[in-house]
């Protein structure tokens, strides 16, 4: 399966220079957020492929206008032929806006999935805005990662883990792709396309 994640800017390649062969292997898109509901419904519609989000810190339009034809994963796990992804979006609280979490309330959020994610075995993707602490993080509190995400990941061991808002000009030292223990993490500020 090939899957398209995206998140932080809408990408030229698909959205300015439209060719519906970029799209047409492309089985899943998955969105890290902070990217423009058009965008999203965009990509649902030209390709022919399911779009799953989770919100960024800066989707607060999306309460108004939600991705048409897209699917929110938040706080849920979702099966897509087989593959069980869990969405957790937002950022780390920095001035109490939309989608901003202290690590505690993440915490909270993840817990209240403890049935879910027992009835289902765990998940396979981990789909976030903000990275796990220590892996492609920063120190300054807006783009610090989850603790709480490294928990998910010791605890369940997912294929992936997919997360967004850490953009490339942000660090000298960007990293596209990781490795933390068995997870293959993968920052998908842009585009990133991977095969499962």
């Amino acid at each position: 399966m090939k899957i398209l994640a995206i998140a932080d800017v809408e990408s030229p390649y698909f959205w300015d220079y439209y060719d519906q062969d970029k799209l047409k292997d492309i089985d899943l898109i998955l969105s890290a957020g902070d990217l423009r509901a058009e965008y999203l419904s965009f990509l649902v519609t030209m390709g022919h492929a399911p779009v799953l989000y989770v919100h960024g810190n800066h989707d607060t339009h999306y309460k108004e206008k939600p991705p048409e034809g897209c699917i929110c994963v938040e706080d849920r796990i979702y099966d897509y032929n087989g593959i069980r992804i869990f969405g957790l979006g937002g950022s780390m609280w920095y001035n109490g806006g939309d989608h901003q979490y202290t690590e505690r309330e993440m915490q909270h959020r993840a817990y209240k999935r403890f049935f879910s994610l027992r009835r289902k075995n765990g998940f396979d993707i981990l789909l976030t805005h903000a990275p796990a602490r220590g892996i492609n993080d920063s120190d300054n509190i807006p783009h610090r990662g989850f603790a709480t995400f490294l928990d998910l990941i010791d605890k369940y061991q997912p294929d992936y883990f997919i997360h967004g808002h850490i953009h490339k000009c942000y660090k000298s030292d960007f990293h596209r792709t990781d490795t933390y223990k068995e997870t293959t993490v993968i920052n998908a500020y842009e585009y990133y396309i991977f095969d499962y």
